[in-house]
């Protein structure tokens, strides 16, 4: 089990890396996370939901994602509660402490789910959460410690040195853990170091002295490196910035409760893109597009929207030309009403929408979870994506759809062709797609990058990290694996 000494430490990346390592020498490998807190989420191939970085795990390991490698998701969309998704399907909002009651049927999810991949591959990778060391978090804890002593597994403690007091981090961890959870760690992995790494041994001596633990290894920080992002929106401005010379330049709100952010990276790596996410208080700078993202609160978010004088900003935006795409919640608000009657997302109530497509939402308990294929509407080019909403929408609007899917036809275009709704998440990885919206949007001879080589590629670089900078031979003992004598560890 890979956990973290802080958030963002490098367990996603570390965790993708061991799976592609690890599938590379032919051991049947799949991934585990038992508790996921992200507003970034998949569709399985069993029909449930997950978190995102588990699905990109799975790839890793050259798998279809299931239900089982996530069996709990918190997605959150208030500060002081969330959604909670279990084995793949919503049981219900509850705040924290409405969650720590519920704890002991998610630890049983949880155990389920680790049995069966157990049962099934020669090696489950597990990614911890945040931190094992959060005191106040520790009672009835699934995440962290709490699972890796109920199934007796190893863990390694993963820190990023660019943070600065990568020692303090370590020794502190392991001062604020228990004795046996102590006894568990069975080393350390340093991410993101640059430089000359004899001035850094000397510490990883002490630190090996100190704990009497083995330092596994020290990772080196991998410039243009791109992985999902779990969660957390990336710094502002998020593309190029420099709004050069045949660059098409796109802003998206950066709404309180975004999710599934992801859809844009493929835009990021464009380069042809300048793109950039604009949060409160932020001047809009101009844009030949604006792409209205998904929501966990789309009442709430579509509010927020308003307060920050979007709203405005959007019509002067169309009425100069520019262009105008919604997706998921953000294809929500660009209709005349959304009603949430069963208090889904929020206080039960309704919202006047944008008014941009003759159209009405009414929030469902039932949410709709499926990969889908099709085509845009606009040149035919053939689209992948997947669905994740619990709003039905209905309207005029409809008669003009952006897409044809292989369930029927999905969004909307507007009777002026400069708004485009759509339900379906992934969009902008299909590099025919994507290019055909670059050149709605106004950009001239559009390059046609392929986002998922790039994503491939990103694995394998993770994969070669870890084949060249880790001791292999004592992480395939952690695994149970060393005994296989035809395999090279390498």
């Amino acid at each position: 089990m890979v956990q973290g000494t802080t958030s963002d430490a490098g367990k996603s990346l570390l965790v993708t890396a061991l799976c592609r390592w690890l599938a590379r020498q032919g051991v049947q490998v799949a991934p585990f996370k038992p508790q996921n807190m992200a507003l970034n989420s998949a569709v399985t191939e069993d029909g449930g939901e997950i978190g995102r970085a588990q699905a990109v795990q799975a790839q890793a390991c050259r798998l279809a994602p299931h239900t089982d490698m996530n069996p709990v998701l918190l997605k959150p969309n208030t500060d002081v509660g969330a959604q909670v998704i279990v084995h793949g399907r919503a049981v219900g909002n509850m705040d924290a402490q409405d969650y720590h009651a519920y704890k002991r049927r998610a630890r049983a999810a949880v155990l389920q789910s680790y049995a069966r991949l157990a049962a099934q591959y020669e090696a489950v990778v597990v990614e911890g959460a945040g931190s094992p060391a959060e005191i106040n978090l520790r009672a009835g804890d699934i995440a962290n410690m709490g699972f890796a002593e109920a199934v007796d597994c190893p863990v390694i403690l993963i820190a990023d040195i660019e943070r600065g007091g990568v020692f303090a981090h370590l020794v502190g961890t392991l001062a604020l853990l228990s004795e046996s959870e102590r006894a568990r760690v069975a080393g350390f992995v340093i991410n993101r170091f640059r430089g000359d790494i004899a001035l850094l041994q000397p510490g990883l001596d002490w630190l090996e002295r100190e704990t009497g633990k083995p330092v596994l290894g020290v990772l080196p920080y991998l410039a243009g490196l791109h992985l999902e992002a779990e969660d957390a929106l990336p710094p502002s401005p998020f593309g190029a910035g420099d709004g050069g010379v045949g660059k098409i330049r796109v802003i998206v709100p950066a709404l309180p409760r975004i999710s599934n952010h992801t859809d844009f990276d493929p835009l990021r790596l464009h380069p042809q893109v300048d793109l950039r996410f604009v949060g409160p208080g932020e001047t809009l700078p101009p844009a030949d597009l604006i792409i209205l993202p998904g929501s966990k609160s789309v009442r709430a978010d579509l509010a927020w929207l308003r307060a920050q004088g979007w709203e405005a900003a959007i019509a002067r935006h169309l009425r100069y030309g520019g262009k105008l795409i919604g997706l998921c919640g953000g294809y929500q608000m660009l209709g005349e009403a959304i009603h949430d009657p069963h208090g889904i997302e929020g206080e039960p109530g309704s919202s006047a929408g944008l008014g941009y497509l003759a159209m009405q939402t009414v929030l469902a308990p039932e949410k709709q979870l499926r990969n889908v294929c099709g085509r845009l509407v606009l040149n035919g080019a053939e689209v992948r994506g997947y669905e994740i909403h619990a709003g039905v929408s209905r309207g005029p609007a409809l008669a003009r759809p952006a897409l044809m899917l292989d369930h029927g036809p999905d969004g909307a275009i507007g009777d002026d062709g400069q708004v485009l709704g759509t339900y379906l998440h992934g969009l902008f990885e299909s590099s025919a797609a994507c290019a055909a919206l670059l050149a709605w949007s106004g950009l001239r001879e559009v390059l046609p990058p392929d986002y998922q080589a790039l994503r491939e590629q990103a694995i394998d670089r993770l994969a070669d990290c870890v084949a060249e900078h880790l001791d292999t031979r004592r992480l395939a003992g952690l695994l149970g694996l060393a005994g296989k004598e035809s395999r090279a560890w390498a």
